[in-house]
């Protein structure tokens, strides 16, 4: 008898059709597109929290640096506001000449005694009164002022630099800058003396810059009071 089943060969073995092996290729070359598209999207999520990531990072660090200074910031120095005798207030910053001249003017203890300027440094071979020194003359005018009755002398210094002659001279001068100052803000003259010391008596030593700008000074000694 006639074997009529197309998928049988001569020999009664099945042939596998050319449709049903397309159909199995099909289905698995979708199932490998989709965990290719799986993994893709894995690798751009990951790719997303790195850069996430880095960016807090990043601005945690800017935040750090720039608070870093304000926090070390200097704090404003303290101004205490001294009623004078006369009835007025002057501002007045402590372990400052006028602070403490103040606070002695308005003692019993004797005199003299001799304050230094702490601001009052002039340039090298210079008798202007330096810009800086300006409110410390006003509030010193204030304070005179409020105690008639004190008298003062004004003693300049100079650096080693120079001859003796002409730094007895500059100190002279420098007093004088002082005095006039002082004048100007309505201290009357026969209540200021001035006298020079040169080069005597440095206060630092006159091998350094700093050393020789700190002799450039003038003192201020209260006679009576």
């Amino acid at each position: 008898m006639t074997n009529t089943d197309p998928n049988r060969d001569v020999h009664g073995t099945s042939k596998v059709t050319p449709v049903a092996r397309k159909k199995g290729l099909g289905w698995l070359a979708w199932l490998i597109a989709a965990l290719v598209l799986l993994a893709l999207l894995f690798l751009l999520l990951r790719s997303c929290g790195h850069k996430d990531q880095a960016t807090t990072t990043n601005t945690t660090e800017t935040t750090t640096v720039t608070n870093t200074p304000s926090s070390a910031a200097t704090p404003p120095v303290a101004v205490e506001q001294v009623t004078l005798p006369n009835g007025k207030t002057v501002g007045l910053e402590p372990k400052t000449l006028n602070y403490d001249l103040q606070r002695y003017l308005a003692s019993s203890a004797p005199t003299p005694q001799t304050f230094t300027f702490g601001n009052l440094n002039f340039a090298t071979d210079s008798a202007s009164l330096p810009s800086g020194a300006q409110a410390t003359v006003g509030a010193l005018a204030q304070i005179l002022t409020a105690y008639p009755k004190a008298r003062v002398q004004l003693n300049g210094y100079a650096d080693s630099t120079g001859t003796d002659p002409h730094n007895t001279q500059l100190g002279a001068a420098r007093a004088q800058s002082v005095a006039q100052a002082l004048q100007a803000q309505g201290v009357a003259a026969d209540r200021i003396k001035t006298a020079t010391g040169g080069a005597s008596n440095p206060v630092d030593t006159n091998a350094t810059s700093q050393g020789r700008a700190e002799n450039r000074r003038t003192e201020l000694t209260v006679l009576a009071k």
